[in-house]
């Protein structure tokens, strides 16, 4: 099936068959490990709720899901660097295997900032499980994931739930949006 390229769009990373293809992966390899455990699989609102979606229909064992909403962006395209709780979970997580399924893992300050606030709470563990991890040369990011979807070069990418400016999180596929979009 050919994908019908967005105007703003200058070329595509991930096509939908890929993208399937990942999520299915993802969601055999938390079944196989979380069997027997009901975990609690949380979407970083707004970029991982396309994902998460898709993850739980490809985990084969009971889980749950709830979710939180974090900004550390505003309107721009690099992190502000201050973290703020817009939702917090409803399920209450001490004794819970919590899987934190995250759409893009740059920097990992905001996702590691998370991290630290949830193991306050006592849950029996907190994984995450990223569906794509920017490869920035000379930098790691803060947090490493257990369960990595793929890895993808450092260019802005948007689509499959990812935006810019609240835009283009619909496309089926990721693609990389043309610079002269955002500067």
């Amino acid at each position: 099936m050919s994908e019908q390229l967005h105007p703003d769009i200058e070329s595509i990373v991930l096509s939908e068959q890929d993208i399937k293809d990942i999520v299915a992966r993802l969601g055999a390899e938390i079944s196989i490990d979380y069997a027997d455990k009901n975990p609690l699989i949380v979407a970083v609102l707004r970029g991982a709720f396309v994902f998460m979606a898709d993850l739980v229909r490809a985990v084969t064992v009971p889980c749950t899901v709830d979710f939180m909403a974090v900004s550390s962006y505003g309107t721009g395209v690099k992190s502000s660097g201050e973290v703020r709780i817009v939702k917090d979970l409803d399920t209450k997580i001490e004794g819970r295997h919590v899987i934190i399924a995250e759409d893009i893992l740059d920097s990992g300050l905001t996702l590691s900032y998370l991290m630290r606030l949830l193991e306050e709470r006592h849950p029996a563990s907190i994984r995450i499980c990223a569906f794509s991890v920017k490869d920035v040369p000379g930098k790691k990011p803060a947090v490493a994931p257990t369960y990595v979807g793929t890895h993808v070069a450092d260019n802005f990418i948007v689509g499959y739930g990812l935006d810019y400016a609240e835009h283009y999180r619909n496309l089926p596929y990721v693609g990389i949006l043309k610079p002269e979009v955002y500067s």
